[in-house]
């Protein structure tokens, strides 16, 4: 298996009173902290009076490490950082891949993940989907009773081929795969 380092979501907070007058003026912080940022925070070391009148509604800009495009509000941003503390960083890269296919499974009404059908369908990172199915194989005993002078005509490709139709196959982005069991 590969071990994939993870950085924090962030989310960059930004004044809009201040965008609309020509200044970019925000801070990055991490997501889950987003929906609680305050005026003093984002002005903070732009020589701008934080208190003048405008400065207080804030939005999101930019994002980093969120499995979705586009700009969220401070308050999505901060949800997908709660999200990323309840998975933990070993299995957030799978959870933004299990996303960025477009097969995950949302909570309620919303756009955002359900964990614990995640902790259903997630079997791992593996160096190739023929490793799991060999894995699984072993694991639900497929070959258990055929004599094993049997065994070596059990077409494996075809095997795995099949069962991958089963399955949500993302590139870890370091040579392996997440493995997604379909629901």
């Amino acid at each position: 298996m590969t071990t994939v380092t993870v950085n924090t979501p962030r989310a960059f907070a930004a004044c809009e009173s201040c965008y609309a007058a020509g200044r970019l003026v925000g801070v990055w912080v991490d997501a889950v902290d987003a929906a609680d940022i305050t005026p003093a925070q984002i002005h903070v070391d732009s020589g701008v009076d934080f208190t003048a009148e405008g400065c207080e509604e804030f939005v999101c800009m930019d994002t980093d490490g969120l499995p979705t495009t586009g700009e969220p509000s401070l308050e999505e941003a901060a949800r997908w950082g709660e999200i990323h503390a309840e998975v933990g960083d070993d299995r957030w890269p799978a959870l933004c891949a299990w996303v960025r296919s477009g097969a995950y499974i949302t909570e309620g009404d919303s756009d955002f993940p359900s964990l614990s059908d995640f902790e259903e369908v997630y079997a791992g990172n593996w160096e190739s989907f023929r490793e799991y199915a060999e894995d699984l194989a072993d694991d639900i005993g497929l070959l258990d009773g055929m004599p094993d002078h049997l065994q070596g005509y059990f077409d494996w490709e075809a095997w795995t081929r099949d069962l991958a139709f089963d399955h949500v196959i993302e590139p870890d982005g370091h040579g392996g795969k997440f493995i997604l069991r379909s629901l």
